[in-house]
C-alpha cells in the first residue's frame, strides 16, 4: 500500500513542478504534510484519546528529538535534489532511477552494518547497474546525457541521500538491546514533517524570497495538497512496517520501490513522454534485480 501511494505521490510531484517554482511548492509540502500530524501530537500530549491507538505520538526531550532532526536534516537534502530533478526529467528517467535505492541501501548494509552479500544479491546488484547503464541509452535518445546532466546528478544524490535516510529509519526505530534508539514511529513522523517546515520556511524566505521575480515563477496547483496526503500516508504505512518485530529494512526498502510502476504509468498515459519500450525494459531489469535481492535476503 506504501507503494502505491508514493507512486502516485511521486506522479502529483511531477504535475506539481511543471513549469512552477521548486522552493515554494516544497515548503507547502512540508506545511500541509506537518498540518496534518500536528492533531495527533497535539491530543496525544493533552488529552487520551489516542492511547493504544497507532496514532498516538510519544513524547519525548532533546535526546530522542535531536535524532529526528537529523533525519529531517537527511529527507529534505534528498528531496531538494529530488525535486529540482524531476522538474527537469520525465518521470519514467526518474522512476527508475530512484528504484535502485534497495540497492543503495543493500550496499550502505554491507559497509556500514558489515554484512555479506550472496550470490542472489550480487545477481541483483549487477542488474541494477545494467538497467541503470541501458536507462542512460534511453536518455540519450532524449537529448539526456547523464554523464554530464546536472538533473542527473541531482536525482542520483536524492536516491542516494533517500537510502541513507532508509538505513537511518532502521536505526532510530531498532530496540536499543539491539543497537537501535528505540524511537516511537509517530514520533519520528510528526516532527521531522514540523522540522523539515521550519527548514524550508527559512530557505523560502532567506534564499528564495529575495530573488524569486529573477526566477521561475510560482502559481498554485491543487496537486500540491495532494502530494502531501498521498507523501504522508505512504509513510505512515511505511514506518509502520518497520516498526514491526523483525522487520528487515532490505525488504522493506524493494517492496517500497514497487512505487515506479505506478509512476511508470502515470508517465506514460498522462505525461505521455516518449521511448516507453526502452525504458519499460529498463524499468523491468530493476524489478528482476529488486527479485534477486528479496530472494537473496531469504
Amino acid at each position: 500500500m506504501s507503494a502505491a501511494f508514493l507512486g502516485v505521490y511521486d506522479s502529483l510531484k511531477k504535475k506539481s513542478l511543471r513549469g512552477n517554482a521548486v522552493i515554494p511548492i516544497l515548503f507547502l509540502n512540508t506545511l500541509f504534510s506537518s498540518l496534518i500530524f500536528l492533531p495527533f501530537i497535539v491530543l496525544s500530549s493533552t488529552t487520551n484519546l489516542l492511547d493504544g491507538t497507532i496514532f498516538s505520538v510519544a513524547s519525548g526531550g532533546w535526546e530522542m528529538h535531536r535524532y529526528i532532526v537529523l533525519k529531517a536534516v537527511i529527507v529534505l537534502s534528498s528531496w531538494v535534489l529530488g525535486y529540482f530533478g524531476m522538474k527537469h526529467l520525465p518521470l519514467t528517467i526518474v522512476g527508475p532511477i530512484n528504484a535502485t535505492r534497495p540497492v543503495m541501501v543493500l550496499v550502505g548494509a554491507l559497509l556500514v552494518f558489515g554484512e555479506r552479500l550472496n550470490g542472489w544479491q550480487w545477481i541483483g546488484v549487477l542488474l541494477a547497474v545494467a538497467s541503470f547503464f541501458l536507462l542512460s541509452r534511453s536518455g540519450k535518445k532524449e537529448g539526456i546525457d547523464f554523464k554530464h546532466d546536472r538533473w542527473i546528478y541531482m536525482v542520483v544524490g536524492a536516491a542516494a541521500m533517500g537510502a541513507i535516510s532508509g538505513l537511518y529509519d532502521k536505526y532510530l526505530m531498532a530496540p536499543v538491546e539491539t543497537g537501535g534508539v528505540g524511537l516511537d514511529r509517530m514520533m519520528v513522523q510528526s516532527w521531522y514533517n514540523i522540522y523539515q517546515c521550519f527548514m524550508m520556511l527559512f530557505t523560502l524566505v532567506v534564499l528564495w524570497w529575495p530573488r524569486h521575480k529573477e526566477t521561475t515563477p510560482y502559481h498554485w496547483d491543487w496537486s500540491i495538497i495532494g502530494v502531501s496526503i498521498f507523501l504522508s500516508t505512504a509513510d505512515f504505512m511505511y514506518f509502520y512496517s518497520l516498526s514491526l518485530p523483525d522487520a528487515m529494512i532490505s525488504i522493506v526498502s524493494m517492496i517500497r520501490r514497487g512505487s515506479v510502476v505506478v509512476s511508470f504509468i502515470f508517465g506514460a498515459l498522462f505525461f505521455q513522454e516518449k521511448n516507453l519500450k526502452a525504458k519499460a525494459l529498463d524499468l523491468a531489469l530493476v524489478l528482476l534485480g529488486m527479485v534477486f535481492l528479496y530472494i537473496g535476503s531469504h
